[in-house]
Order: structure tokens, then sequence, then C-alpha cells
């Protein structure tokens, strides 16, 4: 048995206490705890402790401390019960203790997985540029199971998906004007299938892009482009030879035969 002969607040954290012993030795630090468990074990001076009830209190405290780090965690934004079990664990917190934490989080509605998917789905729609295929697996990658993770993406509807498919695709457009038309279309569709757009929504953002640009913009398209080949391979062939390469390099690049054609014509000598 050991008495209890003094407590202390400590002076860089005023909510926790310095625990002072009497194992029959004279006065010494024993542990401390948060306030939570010195009014949880009603502790007071002269207080006579065995053992096991101080190892109890120590194993309390030290789970209450990790407690409040998750919960500081917690502040900052919503977490998946994946994270918090990650963060604990980078903080050497005991496994067995986390899922008394976890456990307790989940009590005081503190944690819940379908409720942190949809929150980050909603967040993602304003401010992300990501389609509904790439913030499902931002899910699954923090631990949300994948039911969990399509019922979330009932807050992305299609009319989101398509609005904001179609301002990239119009920015692609734009920042594409010096290649085929063909080849604009095929980046577009490129581009929204790896921002994680559906199959469904990157057709429909498609059917309704613009007709085909004007037969001066891609005129000047397959100028530009044929005249970056002329540069490219003018000191190294001429003739025929050269015609075939730049022929060659149009048509790769989406051009159609009729403008090629009018390109060799012009710009390119026999």
């Amino acid at each position: 048995m050991a008495k209890l002969t003094k407590i202390t607040t400590q002076k860089k954290n005023k909510g926790r206490y310095n625990i002072f012993l009497d194992h029959g030795q004279g006065e010494a630090y024993g542990f401390s705890v948060s306030e939570e468990i010195l009014i949880q074990y009603r502790l007071q001076k002269n207080m006579e402790l065995d053992e096991s009830t101080i190892q109890a209190m120590i194993q309390t405290d030290t789970i209450h401390k990790s407690y409040t780090l998750a919960i500081n965690y917690l502040s900052y934004r919503m977490r998946s019960e994946k994270e918090i079990r990650n963060y604990l664990d980078e903080k050497e917190v005991d496994e067995e203790h986390i899922d008394e934490i976890v456990s307790r989080l989940y009590k005081e509605k503190l944690l819940d997985d379908q409720e942190f998917a949809n929150s980050l789905v909603r967040t993602r729609v304003l401010t992300s540029s990501k389609g509904p295929l790439l913030v499902k697996k931002e899910l699954i990658e923090k631990g949300v199971q994948a039911s969990q993770a399509d019922a979330a993406l009932e807050h992305y509807p299609f009319d989101e998906q398509y609005n904001k498919a179609m301002k990239f695709a119009e920015k692609k457009l734009k920042s594409d004007k010096k290649k085929s038309a063909r080849q604009q279309i095929q980046n577009v569709q490129q581009t929204l299938m790896q921002k994680g757009f559906s199959g469904d929504v990157v057709k429909e953002v498609l059917s309704d892009l613009p007709e085909e640009e004007s037969a001066d913009e891609q005129w000047e398209a397959v100028v530009y482009q044929g005249e970056k080949l002329l540069r490219k391979y003018g000191n190294k062939t001429e003739g025929y030879e050269l015609k075939q390469k730049i022929k060659t390099g149009l048509y790769r690049k989406g051009f159609s035969f009729d403008l090629i054609e009018r390109f060799l014509d012009e710009y390119v000598e026999e």
C-alpha cells in the first residue's frame, strides 16, 4: 500500500496533476493524472492506494491522453476511422487502447465514416477539380467502404459533374487551338477521363461541344503544325521524302488529307 501525501498542479499544464506517494520510505513523486482521473478516483491527501489501483489509474490516464490526442486531431476537420487509427499508431498508442478510443469516439458520435464520406464529397464538389471516380478513389484510400463511398457520391449529382466537366472541356479546347479538331476532341476526352469523370458524363459533354472549327481556324492549325515539321525535317531531307514525312506527321495529328495536300502544295517545294 502507498499513502497519497500531496497533489500539485503542473506548472505548464493546469489540467494535469502530480501525485506524490509514500511507500514507507518517505514522500516521492508517483505519477501524474488528468483532472478527469482525479475526480473519477476521488483522489485526496492521506488516501491509501494499493498497487493495482495505481496501475489502473495510470492506464486510464494513458488512454485519456491518447483520447485527447484523437480529439485534437478531429478538431481540424472530420476524419475517417482509418485516419484516426493511423494517427494514433504513429503516436505509438497501444493497439488495444486504439480500439477502446475508436469505440468511444463512435459512441460519442465523433466518428462516422458515412458522414465523413458525405462531407468530403460535398467539399470536393465545391473546391476541387476531381470527377466522382477520383473522389471515390480518395475515399477508399481513406478507409471508407465502397458501399459508403457510393452512397456519398449521391451528393455529386450528374448535373454538377456535367457542368464541371464542360468547363474543363471548354478550357482545354481554347488551349489546343493550334491542333486538329480530331486531336482536340481526343485531348478533351483523355483529360476528362483522367480527372475521374464517368464515360456517360464524358460522352454527354463531347456531344454538346461546339461544332468543328471554321475552315480558316483549321487551316491556321495545319500551317502551324506543318511549319513545325518543316523546321524539324527541312535540313535533313527534301523533295518526295520530305513531303512524306510531313504528310505522315500531319496525319498522325488528326488533319484531313485535303488540308495536308493543300499545305504541301503551298509550303513544300518539289
